[in-house]
């Protein structure tokens, strides 16, 4: 396995992971990093959840300190996915030499991102629509922009953000380039072709190749029956679950009833005030609620290690999505378990999911191992499930903390005794 030390990195960076302890590169690192460092473009195909962003941090890093008075460019396509890159970064950056940065995302403050900006940031992370909105004030200057990375690119082509990058890209001076996608479809590979120079082709697990630590199945449904099979799963299941629903409503509803039986939920969307969808994030970080509800809004990049359950409550629009989402588990090579939900009318979609990740897929004999759904048989839902509800005096361990009790069902009655999950280490 290739150390750091081996990659002959600048020493502010080898402190910054020896404090992060950081010993061992991932396969995207190892083979990513020695050519960036070359100055190399990079077309990299990779899975959420396999080091990526350290992939590109540590070269862009080595550049602007051999460079010091040229900028880097991340473009990412969620909010979510900035904050956490930029926030990557600053723990990579030498705390006695540090490199000023920017992030330039919609919902955040426009005064407190042009002081960033004034104070000249040398590192800019942001998503397309916000970034391209500072260039039309003219409030971001690209001419010293050496260095660009391009992070989910699929995802950020079918949110739409097309036009915005071709201009953003077309402002830029010479440059090098990293583009990482999850997979590579002709529009990808169209862009790549238009702006990157000879790029490197680095493929990790293979294209469209879900994360091989995650226990996929199916569960047959019917619309009327969702909830309540979801309650069963939600009963059977330990630690921390992601429920993914198509409609931003469909979150807030599904969060909403989910609290008043007791679980310990909460919702996000596309909808809520950053404010909010920072504060929700938070707290599901510190394990303060068990259920984040979500609409594909956080499908990406969202890197939470604890997760351990994927629920597709509603299948995905795109085949690609559902890589996507069942990457938000198994992270860090921890294992992790995908449910989805399929009507009849859903059979068609999920054909079209295994086709993407098996070209060989057969629908009579491919797929997932699926199983039949299970009647509810209790006569009452109600009373405390899967913890104390969000923000209620019950939740153990105070602020930061990173455990929290629930209480389970059996036998059709609600026992009193606890049950703990703690955070697992990373």
């Amino acid at each position: 396995m290739d150390t750091f030390s081996s990659l002959k990195l600048d020493e502010s960076i080898n402190l910054s992971l020896k404090r992060l302890k950081f010993d061992s590169a991932t396969p995207i690192q190892a083979q990513a990093i020695p050519l960036a460092l070359k100055g190399q473009d990079i077309l990299g195909t990779a899975q959420t959840g396999t080091g990526k962003t350290i992939a590109f941090s540590i070269p862009l890093i080595t550049h602007l300190i051999k460079n010091p008075k040229n900028n880097a460019l991340i473009l990412t396509p969620t909010r979510e996915l900035a904050a956490q890159v930029l926030q990557s970064i600053r723990d990579l950056l030498d705390r006695k030499n540090p490199i000023s940065t920017a992030l330039l995302i919609g919902g955040d403050p426009m005064p407190k991102q042009l002081q960033q900006l004034k104070r000249k940031a040398r590192i800019v992370v942001g998503t397309p629509g916000r970034t391209m909105d500072h260039l039309q004030r003219k409030t971001l200057k690209l001419e010293t922009t050496t260095f660009l990375v391009l992070d989910e690119t699929d995802r950020m082509l079918d949110m739409g953000f097309s036009e915005d990058i071709n201009k953003i890209l077309s402002k830029l001076p010479k440059h090098q380039t990293l583009l990482f996608s999850a997979t590579i479809p002709k529009n990808i590979m169209s862009l790549a072709e238009k702006f990157l120079h000879q790029p490197a082709r680095i493929a990790v697990g293979g294209d469209n190749k879900p994360i091989e630590n995650v226990k996929q199945e199916t569960l047959q449904v019917t619309e009327s029956s969702k909830y309540d099979q979801l309650v069963l799963e939600l009963d059977k299941r330990k630690g921390s679950i992601i429920i993914f629903v198509k409609t931003k409503r469909g979150a807030e509803r599904l969060a909403k009833k989910l609290r008043g039986e007791d679980y310990s939920a909460d919702a996000i969307h596309g909808d809520l005030r950053q404010s909010k969808r920072d504060r929700v994030i938070l707290n599901y970080r510190k394990l303060k609620f068990r259920i984040l509800v979500a609409t594909d809004v956080a499908a990406r990049g969202l890197d939470i290690p604890h997760i351990e359950h994927v629920i597709n409550y509603d299948i995905t629009q795109s085949p690609e999505d559902y890589v996507h989402r069942i990457g938000r588990t198994a992270r860090a090579g921890a294992k992790g378990f995908a449910l989805t939900f399929l009507t009849n009318s859903d059979r068609g979609k999920w054909d079209a999911i295994q086709k993407l990740i098996n070209p060989n897929y057969k629908s009579q004999s491919g797929g997932s191992r699926s199983r039949p759904s299970k009647s509810y048989k209790g006569k009452s839902r109600k009373g405390p499930r899967g913890g104390a509800k969000f923000g209620s005096p019950k939740t153990s361990g105070g602020k930061g903390s990173k455990q929290f009790t629930f209480k389970s069902k059996t036998k059709k009655t609600f026992s009193k005794k606890k049950k703990t999950f703690s955070k697992k280490p990373v």
